[in-house]
């Protein structure tokens, strides 16, 4: 595959981005029934892989079959993606949070907060801590803005208050201004003249966000997730599989693997992965008259695809909360996640529900919240 040829890659990575024990979720109650049947590949997609190319083929025709080499396979796999995406600044591990407003409800604390999420920006978002006297595990929302996950938006979105009142500390953020401004992502060093795909670069946001809640006296670092939807779910899954540390996290509905058929699967956005200098190209499907840009077009003709990203989660536990942009027919891209857990010893690592509409239920969260309280709270991690 990628690999063979990167030995090099992980030599040059900058420290940040040196691999980092993986946290290691220990099985120690059984999988709930209501939660095990999304983790079950349906009958239809078992054995389906598309025509995606297997993780663990590299392209002298050698197979990966063992840990060791895995482990080896993975730093060169981040390693190649980093290079492609562009090299994050470091990161902000010793983070200061300003406390803007705080809030008493009944069963939790609701701390407005600002804290420096980019080398050359800060952030406003809301820390929700669980009115109770041990540590806890904690989970990052991400969205276009942090009031939405709080319970002052459309519904259904509403992670972080439902988390909170599930007993987890949360922490959500969201690009407001680029939002108003209709740039929605975070461009480094500048909107002119982007060195990290904005994508990329809303991942490094997230890791310096984990870093926040890790440094916080209630929270266990080790039981720290992430969850978004849509553009969230585009910004969870990047996080999560780019910062290593999350120990589990939920996508709803980014659309997991490229797809120029789907207008809302839109890699191609020069605020994703098509950056390019301004002026921008016109927003929509790609078109002769309005082509793709940026690294998108590289990744596309070398015939790479989300499921090489995907295969950084494993051991990780993750839940695709699909809808109208992730119908069932991913499980041939999530397949490929499923045979590295396999190699690695895991099972019941990679679930998908999936529901018609684009949309989050108030099923589809259900499953969320279950996963997140079985992985985070009721299982051990090492």
């Amino acid at each position: 595959m990628i690999v063979t040829q990167l030995l090099s890659l992980a030599l040059i990575s900058s420290a940040q981005d040196a691999f980092v024990k993986l946290p290691t979720i220990k099985d120690t109650q059984p999988m709930p029934a209501e939660l095990s049947q999304y983790f079950e590949t349906p009958n239809e997609w078992r054995g389906d892989y598309g025509n995606y190319r297997s993780p663990l083929h590299l392209v002298d025709g050698k197979i990966i079959t063992d840990k060791k080499n895995w482990d080896t396979e993975r730093q060169n796999l981040r390693a190649w993606w980093m290079k492609q995406l562009g090299q994050w600044p470091p990161l902000i591990t010793n983070p200061t949070l300003k406390i803007l407003e705080t809030q008493h409800h009944q069963n939790h604390i609701e701390q407005r907060v600002s804290f420096r999420w980019t080398p050359h920006e800060t952030t406003v978002g809301y820390l929700l801590i669980p009115k109770t006297q041990s540590k806890k595990p904690a989970v990052v929302t991400v969205f276009y803005e942090p009031e939405t996950a709080i319970g002052r938006g459309k519904p259904n979105r509403d992670f972080a208050i439902q988390l909170t009142n599930r007993g987890f500390v949360t922490l959500s953020i969201g690009t407001s201004e680029a939002t108003k401004s209709k740039t929605y992502s975070l461009y480094y060093p500048s909107l002119e003249n982007a060195k990290v795909a904005p994508l990329s670069m809303l991942g490094y946001a997230a890791a310096n966000a984990w870093h926040v809640l890790a440094t916080h006296d209630e929270v266990d670092s080790e039981r720290i997730g992430i969850v978004g939807h849509s553009f969230g779910g585009k910004w969870a899954m990047f996080a999560s599989c780019l910062w290593d540390r999350y120990a589990c996290a939920a996508w709803s509905d980014p659309g997991i693997v490229f797809d120029e058929s789907r207008p809302s699967v839109n890699y191609w956005e020069p605020w994703y992965l098509g950056y390019h200098q301004p002026p921008w190209r016109k927003r929509g499907l790609i078109t002769a008259e309005n082509p793709a840009q940026g690294i998108y077009t590289s990744l596309r003709n070398e015939n790479k695809d989300l499921h090489l990203l995907h295969a950084l989660m494993a051991p990780r536990p993750v839940l695709v909360s699909g809808g109208s942009e992730d119908p069932p027919s991913r499980w041939q891209a999530l397949n490929h996640l499923i045979q590295i857990n396999d190699l690695l010893g895991y099972e019941k690592r990679v679930g998908m529900t999936n529901r018609p509409k684009h949309d989050p239920t108030a099923q589809s969260n259900e499953i969320i919240y279950k996963f997140f309280e079985h992985f985070l709270k009721e299982s051990d991690l090492h």
